[in-house]
């Protein structure tokens, strides 16, 4: 999965498109300037790739929210708990709004517990309360797959707990397995038992556990994800331009050793040579069965985004999520 630099595509960036090791583009607050223009961009993605293609976001509502003009504003998660009958009418709207302009699911919910002490998590873990968290998480997801949208829950096992930004630096969790077991591991547990399509893992390490990064970390993804918890949708990758996975090597080292932990599809942002470069070194692989996990996150729109604005469903959401959003946020 990588990124596009803006507005419209180059001839590049439709040659990386096209690339046997493509699969996704994610899209960013620089790719949107209003719907009608974020459809043509999208449309143009697809047609530079000779082949299926995946169109993601970051779409989670208050500080990550990278489509806002022409889109209804969303509450951050930690807003849910004042008001928990709201969260699924959150999740079918970020959802079907996305699906009308031809994005095919945003990277949520965010499963990370709050504990008080990541400010990169803060606002955006549904609660610090675990059973609360997971049952909004749950609702958002439930809306989310009404609309007709696959969802990803994040940071797999958890970020909460950490205080460093894994933007900036590889941040350390201390704590044993049984703790995170016990705790963080709980809103993962019960939406995969609910069917969630995707996971994303946290570039944090968890030293008294494993000394890679659970993004790197063979036991994290297969042991604990795929096995104890019987994981079976689609594993990405988190950003491997971010500093928390600066530890592990250079670009191409990085997304074997993802690869190799298990992640389905590999993320690389923001960095056009480095995109480059790992679409050139990571060998071309047909797998039958990553193949049927990422089908499972396609899009499943409903709507035009005409049809959309006109139904009574969105109208109704809308008014109330803005006006909820207007009370609490």
């Amino acid at each position: 999965m990588l990124d596009v630099a803006g507005l419209t595509l180059t001839q590049h960036e439709k040659e990386l498109i096209n690339h046997p090791n493509t699969g996704a583009v994610i899209l960013f607050s620089r790719n949107y300037q209003s719907p009608g223009q974020v459809t043509e961009l999208i449309d143009s993605i697809r047609a530079a790739r000779n082949g299926a293609i995946l169109i993601a976001v970051d779409q989670e509502g208050g500080r990550v929210q990278r489509f806002q003009n022409g889109f209804t504003r969303l509450p951050p998660a930690a807003c849910y708990a004042q008001a928990p009958e709201m969260a699924e009418p959150a999740g079918w709207l970020m959802a079907a709004e996305l699906l009308a302009v031809g994005v095919d699911f945003s990277f949520a919910p965010v499963l990370d517990i709050d504990c008080g002490i990541s400010e990169i998590i803060g606002d955006r873990s549904f609660s610090a309360d675990q059973p609360l968290a997971t049952q909004l998480a749950s609702a958002f997801r439930k809306g989310m797959n009404a609309a007709g949208m696959a969802a990803t829950g994040k940071h797999f096992p958890g970020h909460g707990a950490v205080a460093l930004d894994s933007h900036l630096t590889l941040p350390v969790d201390g704590r044993n397995l049984e703790t995170i077991r016990t705790k963080d591991l709980l809103p993962f547990k019960q939406l995969i038992a609910e069917g969630l399509e995707g996971i994303m893992p946290a570039h944090v390490v968890y030293p008294a556990c494993d000394p890679q990064p659970a993004g790197f970390s063979p036991f994290w993804i297969q042991q604990v994800l795929r096995q104890e918890l019987a994981f079976n949708g689609t594993v990405f990758s988190d950003d491997l331009s971010m500093e928390g996975a600066a530890s592990v090597g250079g670009f191409p080292e990085r997304a074997r050793l993802a690869q190799q932990a298990g992640c389905d599809m590999i993320l690389v942002c923001n960095n056009l040579s480095a995109a480059g470069q790992v679409l050139e070194t990571l060998p071309i692989i047909q797998d039958p069965i990553r193949e049927q996990r990422l089908q499972r996150m396609r899009g499943r729109p409903t709507m035009t985004r005409e049809q959309l604005m006109q139904s009574p469903q969105w109208q109704q959401y809308s008014t109330l999520i803005t006006q909820f959003m207007q009370n609490h946020a």
